[in-house]
C-alpha cells in the first residue's frame, strides 16, 4: 500500500467541507449585498470568490506535488497547472478535472487576479454577482472530478 496517495485521497476529501462553505458564505452575502445595496457585502463576495479559487488550487498543487512529482513554473505557472491537471499522464494517472472543469475554474482564477492587483471598490458588481451564480455548480464539478480521483488514488494505494 502506497501511504502518500492514501493521505493524498484524505486531503482531497477533507477541502470539500471548507469548500462547501465558501460557496455558501458567498451565496449569503451576494444575497445580503443584494437586498441592501451594500458594497461591503460585495468586498465579503470578492474575499470568498478569492478564498474558493485558493483551495482549490492548493489541493491541485498537492495532487501535482504528490504524483507527478512536478509543479509548473513561471509567470503562467496558475494556468500552466489547471493544463496540467486537466491532461492524462500516460502510466502516471487519469485526467483529475475535466476541460469543462478547467474552463469554469479558469474564470475564478483570472478574478482572483484581479482581486489581488485592484483595490475592492473597482471590481464590478456584475461581475461579482456572476461569479457567484455560477458558483455553486462550479464547485459541484471540482467536488465530483476530484471524488472520482480520490477513488483512483484509493485503487493505486492498494495495487502498489
Amino acid at each position: 500500500m502506497n501511504t502518500d496517495y492514501s493521505a493524498l485521497g484524505g486531503r482531497i476529501s477533507q477541502t470539500f467541507p471548507d469548500l462547501e462553505q465558501v460557496v455558501s458564505r458567498t451565496e449569503f452575502l451576494m444575497k445580503k449585498a443584494l437586498q441592501n445595496s451594500d458594497d461591503g457585502y460585495l468586498d465579503g463576495v470578492a474575499l470568498n470568490l478569492h478564498s474558493f479559487y485558493t483551495g482549490v488550487e492548493r489541493i491541485l498543487e498537492d495532487i501535482a506535488r504528490t504524483v507527478e512529482k512536478s509543479i509548473p513554473s513561471g509567470s503562467n505557472w496558475h494556468q500552466s497547472l489547471l493544463l496540467q491537471m486537466s491532461a492524462e499522464i500516460h502510466s502516471v494517472r487519469p485526467p483529475v478535472i475535466t476541460r469543462e472543469t478547467r474552463h469554469c475554474l479558469d474564470e475564478y482564477r483570472a478574478f482572483r487576479h484581479v482581486v489581488r492587483n485592484v483595490y475592492t471598490f473597482n471590481l464590478k458588481s456584475s461581475r461579482l454577482q456572476e461569479l457567484a451564480q455560477q458558483l455553486q455548480e462550479c464547485f459541484r464539478t471540482v467536488q465530483s472530478d476530484l471524488e472520482k480521483f480520490a477513488a483512483f488514488l484509493d485503487q493505486l494505494a492498494e495495487d502498489v
